[in-house]
């Protein structure tokens, strides 16, 4: 009865606990629609709001007593319609090659193991680990966590990020024609601009997202979802490190890590563990600079691109470019069809020997808005 019923419950409740490895959903708060009735071929609707635009004067907006406001120039919310079209996926993957399905299987004598433990300790996370089943949800929040980076990447579509559209931006500002970046010249190799900076890249990036009037999230912040790599050249530059100085608003406290977002720059990445309870996950909470909330995440696809440096070697192929991705709310979005992701049980199970399980999914994901979307770079030393 308990691995029938009860079993996949408890590992399908598993998917939905947020990990502080996979912050990518969490940092860019997906716009998300589920319709429990919609299958596999069948569409979901994401709505993509509009702002109305010119906002006018104040004089131009003054009534007076007699005057009669009506309904004759009434406007509807304006919005779009993005139709996502649900597909099924599932988990894991055939190690050797992603577009082959596999299976999760674990010996029913182990499951039985775990579940006395179970019983006796009451420690769900000590079941898990006994069964290696964190493994099956591992697979699950990496590749969701993939998804959505992958949706926000669709931004360089639009071409060079400026002040009316998103897209891509290679440090100093220069271009790309197909996979070959414009090239740097000698000084500008010299003095190391093909790495991101504060005050030539980010200050830039910056300020073509609020020309853009893109809005920043509720914490009045846009977002930065980074590669380490791409955050050491950012860390390297001495305009960055003034944050260091500054725990950020107030004095830092541990109990309150939303306070002082920075405190683990120099007080170490433990700052705030305080908070922790017990098998409960401790997200991030980022840090910010510049009117952005930095987080990093180590499951970034691999970039590159052809890159000459002007240092006389001419122009170097599959030059790494560690990405940061720079964005505000409703960027991107999830429609989610039949009972969201669940774990599923095989019943062929080879005499009752194994437990033979996969993750499933119902849903189609969209970049709503490629404009409220910035792809920065950095360049690897050659």
């Amino acid at each position: 009865m308990f691995i029938d019923n009860d079993f996949p419950k408890l590992l399908g409740a598993e998917l939905y606990r947020p990990h502080p490895a996979y912050v990518v959903e969490m940092a860019c708060e997906p716009v998300v629609v589920h319709d429990f009735t919609k299958q596999p071929g069948q569409t979901v609707q994401l709505d993509r709001y509009r702002f109305f635009g010119n906002p006018g004067t104040k004089t131009s907006r003054e009534r007076t007593q007699d005057q009669t406001i009506g309904t004759a120039n009434s406007r509807s919310i304006v919005k779009d319609k993005v139709l996502v079209s649900l597909r099924e996926y599932t988990g894991p993957a055939d190690p050797n090659n992603t577009n082959l399905p596999s299976t999760f299987k674990i010996a029913r004598e182990t499951l039985m193991t775990a579940q006395r433990l179970l019983l006796d300790t009451g420690n769900l996370n000590m079941f898990h680990q006994s069964i290696g089943s964190l493994t099956l949800l591992d697979d699950y929040r990496r590749w969701r966590d993939r998804v959505f980076l992958d949706e926000l990447f669709k931004s360089e579509s639009r071409g060079q990020a400026s002040d009316t559209q998103g897209g891509f931006y290679y440090p100093n500002g220069k271009g790309k024609t197909g996979v070959t970046v414009d090239t740097y010249t000698a000084a500008e190799f010299a003095a190391e601009r093909y790495k991101f900076n504060v005050k030539t890249d980010l200050l830039e990036v910056v300020k073509s997202l609020r020309k853009r009037n893109v809005p920043v999230f509720q914490d009045g912040y846009y977002r930065c979802i980074a590669d380490p790599s791409f955050m050491k050249d950012l860390r390297a530059d001495q305009g960055f490190r003034e944050v260091a100085r500054y725990p950020g608003m107030g004095a830092p406290n541990p109990l309150m890590g939303m306070a002082s977002p920075n405190a683990s720059l120099y007080q170490g990445g433990q700052y705030g563990q305080a908070q922790f309870v017990a098998g409960e996950p401790v997200m991030p909470s980022g840090f910010v600079f510049e009117g952005v909330r930095f987080f990093e995440t180590t499951n970034m696809p691999s970039k590159t691109a052809t890159v000459n440096y002007g240092d006389g070697a001419g122009a170097v192929t599959g030059r790494s470019t560690p990405p940061g991705l720079f964005f505000g709310p409703q960027a991107v979005g999830v429609g989610i069809g039949g009972p969201n992701a669940q774990v599923l049980i095989n019943n062929n199970d080879d005499f009752s020997r194994f437990i033979i399980l996969i993750w499933q999914l119902y849903a189609g994901f969209a970049n709503l808005n490629k404009d409220f979307v910035t792809t920065a770079f950095t360049i690897v030393d050659p």
